[in-house]
């Protein structure tokens, strides 16, 4: 197995500060375990003897199995906490549930929280590797870092390309942990979508802003669609559902500005006839929807080997 160039800090709370070496070895790293993955025998005993605490306090699917598979090939025990018949139902405060967790010594927690900061708080309490599977508005790493690892295959590279990233970027941690890495990466960066949808300071991270899908998909090389987060949403943020697919979903009308080649993407679950039209998720050739489905697997190996497989603490502008 191919070892990490270099090593992780204890924690990967987000994409935002970690540097360009650090993000390729990451990505590197994610390679390997595509092969594990796709070989017969998948079981490794990297983390044997390890214990990955899979802690969602919000609904997911595919961001907890997919860490659970991860941790379980690595050869890590994993315990999936059932926040919704756990103490923290009974009034337990985030910190306590914590500590409590602490207590029991597991090498790995990874925390899906529906404050922003939540999980930055929790690792500051704790002994053991915490790893953001998504934290409110704010960032969702390991999206980002399976997003660019499936551009990175089919394109063979990250700097220079334009990438759109369209639809609900107000409410969107995948949005941001995504600006942040191809930024950080050489890629140029569009966001796409209404006015109501998009936040007051975006400008401030360094993105072109559109507000119509036929300029900000002009000659892009990447189309990624984003869900409409209505769970986050208090208010309306759109007219009707068919209004914002008229103008704002992704379709065959308007892949054509797009560059010859260009790929489409979406983290999931997709609202089909919403954000996206079947016929454009489903295409063979363009969509690389489940692609990074299967690329979240490897990414996630790669990130707890990186944390608690012994290679830490010589990251390049690591605390």
């Amino acid at each position: 197995m191919r070892s990490l160039s270099v090593s992780m800090p204890r924690d990967l709370l987000g994409i935002e500060g970690l540097p360009a070496a650090s993000i390729s070895a990451l990505l590197d790293l994610s390679e390997t375990y595509i092969d594990t993955n796709r070989s017969l025998v998948k079981r490794r005993d990297t983390l044997s003897g390890r214990t990955v605490i899979n802690l969602f306090f919000e609904a997911s699917t595919r961001t907890r199995t997919s860490f659970e598979v991860a941790a379980k090939r690595l050869g890590a025990d994993v315990i999936n906490m059932e926040v919704a018949a756990s103490s923290v139902r009974k009034g337990e405060t985030l910190l306590d549930t914590a500590m409590t967790l602490n207590a029991m010594l597991p090498d790995a927690l990874v925390v899906r929280h529906h404050d922003s900061g939540a999980v930055n708080l929790l690792a500051q309490k704790v002994n053991c590797s915490v790893i953001n599977g998504g934290d409110g508005q704010h960032e969702h790493p390991t999206q980002a870092l399976l997003d660019a690892l499936t551009i990175r295959r089919r394109k063979g590279k990250l700097e220079g390309l334009l990438v759109a990233i369209c639809g609900d970027i107000l409410h969107s941690r995948v949005a941001r942990s995504n600006i942040h890495l191809l930024k950080t990466m050489g890629a140029q960066v569009r966001v796409v979508g209404p006015a109501t949808l998009m936040p007051t300071d975006i400008d401030r991270l360094g993105v072109e802003v559109h507000y119509s899908m036929r300029t900000g998909l002009k000659d892009v090389d990447i189309v990624m669609m984003l869900r409409l987060q209505t769970e986050r949403m208090s208010g309306s943020f759109v007219p009707s559902v068919s209004e914002y697919f008229r103008f704002f979903g992704l379709d065959e009308e308007k892949m054509k500005v797009t560059r010859a080649g260009a790929l489409i993407m979406h983290p999931g679950p997709m609202n089909r006839g919403v954000e996206i039209d079947s016929a454009v998720a489903d295409d063979l050739q363009r969509s690389v929807i489940h692609e990074q489905v299967e690329m979240g697997v490897a990414v996630r190996m790669a990130c707890l080997d990186a944390l608690i497989g012994g290679r830490r603490n010589a990251l390049p502008g690591a605390a």
